[in-house]
């Protein structure tokens, strides 16, 4: 069945490879980014695949905004079916030598643009009694990564955003909530991140310098012929699989990299369904 489906951060990567395959799908999509003067790769892109959709400005950091485009889209289909909130930036830095002002940027954008766009979109899928939220985690949402503290706290912040949510939400109203968990992904995503330490000062002389020279060497290493990297395209085909599925899971991996990296926490719930029965369990019985 067709979907109604919005999807934030649609002018780079991944937002753009899960626009084309959900238009691909049949699904009516609206891609949104921040300013849509910088749509020119989407539509490339939809132009090669041979498919259309719908192009709209929201921005993850301004509720009015957010409410807006939510409205708009409520406006003219009368329902919202997906919304994929993929919007997010990297940051590789110690806690020490972030500056609050990053911190903040880091957690508004990857935390709280997704709690903006799910507040906008509950009030029309609850009176539906239907709806799928999809959030792109990461690896990094499940285990902690050297210099990757404060963004691996925004994405276990969603984690457990969303883990809460699929407690009460989904089995009162029948919306379904989705952590998709990526490793790496082959997109200017890890470059952007490395352009921004170098534009904020680059790499600081104290004693984390060798640290963090050591951490930047290996990912070049680690990026060259290693499976720990995917296309956007294969990410896409999960999450894709997440808003097709009959019972979507409350978290999946998107390689096998990606599941035996976090097999001592996912193991035992792999999709996090267990755990959630026995949240409800414990507390709504």
């Amino acid at each position: 069945m067709s979907k109604v489906i919005i999807i934030t951060g649609t002018s780079t990567g991944l937002g753009i490879s899960i626009a084309v395959q959900a238009a691909q799908a049949g699904h009516t999509v609206y891609a949104t980014m921040r300013n849509v003067e910088k749509r020119a790769a989407l539509d490339a892109a939809t132009a090669a695949a041979g498919v259309s959709l719908n192009v709209i400005a929201l921005d993850v950091q301004d509720g009015a905004s957010v409410d807006a485009a939510v409205e708009a889209v409520r406006a003219k289909e009368g329902r919202i079916d997906v919304l994929i909130n993929n919007a997010g930036v990297g940051f590789v830095r110690s806690t020490e030598q972030a500056t609050e002002a990053e911190i903040d940027w880091v957690m508004d954008v990857n935390f709280m643009g997704v709690i903006r766009c799910t507040k906008a979109v509950m009030p029309h899928m609850r009176q539906a009694r239907a709806g799928h939220i999809v959030s792109i985690t990461s690896v990094g949402g499940l285990v902690g990564q050297p210099f990757n503290e404060i963004y691996c706290a925004a994405k276990f912040a969603v984690e457990g955003y969303v883990e809460g949510m699929a407690s009460y939400i989904t089995p009162s109203f029948g919306i379904n909530f989705t952590c998709v968990e990526p490793g790496g992904i082959s997109t200017e995503f890890a470059p952007s991140v490395l352009k921004h330490v170098t534009e904020t000062g680059g790499m600081l002389e104290d004693e984390y310098l060798p640290i963090l020279q050591k951490y930047i060497g290996g990912a070049s290493t680690r990026q060259a012929g290693s499976d720990i990297y995917q296309t956007a395209d294969e990410v896409a085909a999960v999450v894709m699989q997440s808003v097709d599925a009959v019972e979507p899971p409350i978290r999946v991996r998107t390689s096998k990299w990606a599941e035996e990296f976090t097999a001592l926490k996912t193991g035992l719930d792999p999709d996090g369904k267990k755990l959630q029965a026995k949240v409800v369990a414990q507390f709504l019985s």
